[in-house]
């Protein structure tokens, strides 16, 4: 039998995308036959205080010499220390959803603290597993070459296709934690300028994660006069992100920078068309004949697409068409935990 330790911050419960993957990849991996141990660090990850790197340092030495760890790569770029002790006794692998320094809101001198982090942490491992080819590409300015890098895309539960709202108007589903990252206040400024169309945004995801970027958003719409155009549902189980995805005419996200976009694999899952960036791998998940994808940060080009998805019936029919076709080329968790799988024994 196969054997894992993998390590992640904070509760392996939370519901973002990148627990999620998680999640799933120890269910699918022990499914495969493999022992899989999970060992919770301190929440502080990825700005660990001095006891959270302590506790990381007794983890990592807990482990058996010669064991097989897969790390975080939300902990493990912050703990270079830790992974450069551990390098000659485990069999390190890190999963990298996107670069810490990649996160949106950091200032100058922080990101390149990030960077240098995470570059020397990179170095202690034997393989890592990116999301994406885009964090894969990403990944050779922090010094890691081709062969060490396995890309293992997440996987996408098949789901029904949406039925949509009925009218009237549309209803615009947005399922991502309120983050600078995630690009709700642009949303919210964009749709404001179209408040003579019709139309309805619920807004799915955590409230809690950064408290001044969801006090920000909220007093973006009601200075857009917009509280009556805009649902902030907060944090969601999975019946309920279902229910939303099924009463949504189409899902829009204005992100600045995706590992993979496993909130838009689902809403290609259920043939909803799509407006959002072309930032980090999302044009990578999503193909060019089922979204409309502007840069990131350009307000004038997310107005303008949000205009068309309104404005254009026939647009909006191609673009769920090109939807149902790329649902049928998601992959699968099962076909995901098997490259995973395969990539850590080549690291063993």
């Amino acid at each position: 039998m196969r054997s894992l330790d993998f390590v992640l911050p904070g509760d392996p419960a939370t519901l973002t995308g990148g627990y999620e993957y998680g999640r799933r990849a120890v269910a699918g991996l022990r499914d495969l036959g493999w022992d899989v141990r999970v060992h919770s660090l301190d929440a502080s990850f990825p700005a660990p205080t001095a006891a959270a790197l302590a506790h990381a340092r007794r983890t990592l030495a807990g482990i058996p010499s010669g064991g097989l760890v897969l790390v975080d790569g939300l902990a493990l770029g912050a703990m270079p220390d830790v992974a450069a002790a551990e390098a000659s006794r485990l069999a390190l692998c890190a999963l990298v959803h996107h670069p810490l320094a990649e996160e949106t809101g950091l200032a100058a001198g922080e990101a390149a603290r990030l960077r240098a982090s995470e570059t020397r942490a990179l170095a202690a491992v034997r393989k890592v597993i990116a999301t994406s080819a885009a964090t894969a590409r990403a990944l050779a300015a922090y010094g890691v070459s081709a062969p060490r890098i396995a890309v293992v895309q997440p996987g996408t539960d098949p789901a029904p296709l949406a039925r949509g709202s009925g009218g009237p108007g549309l209803a615009l589903v947005c399922v991502a934690s309120l983050t600078p990252r995630k690009g709700h206040e642009r949303l919210l400024a964009a749709l404001g300028a179209l408040a003579d169309r019709a139309w309805h945004l619920t807004c799915a995801g955590s409230l809690e994660r950064a408290p001044a970027t969801a006090a920000r958003v909220r007093r973006a719409i009601a200075e857009l006069g917009l509280g009556h155009r805009v649902t902030l549902a907060g944090e969601l189980d999975r019946q309920r992100i279902d229910a939303l995805y099924d009463r949504a005419d189409a899902f829009v996200l204005a992100t600045f920078h995706e590992g993979y976009g496993m909130a838009l694999a689902e809403a290609l899952a259920r043939g909803l068309p799509v407006v959002s960036t072309r930032a980090g791998a999302v044009p990578d998940t999503v193909p060019g004949d089922a979204g409309l994808l502007v840069p990131p940060g350009d307000a004038a080009a997310l107005r303008d697409a949000l205009a068309r998805l309104l404005d254009e019936p026939e647009l909006r029919d191609r673009l769920a068409a090109g939807a149902r076709r790329a649902r049928e080329r998601l992959p699968t968790w099962p076909d995901a935990c098997a490259r995973l799988a395969a990539a850590l024994v080549t690291a063993a």
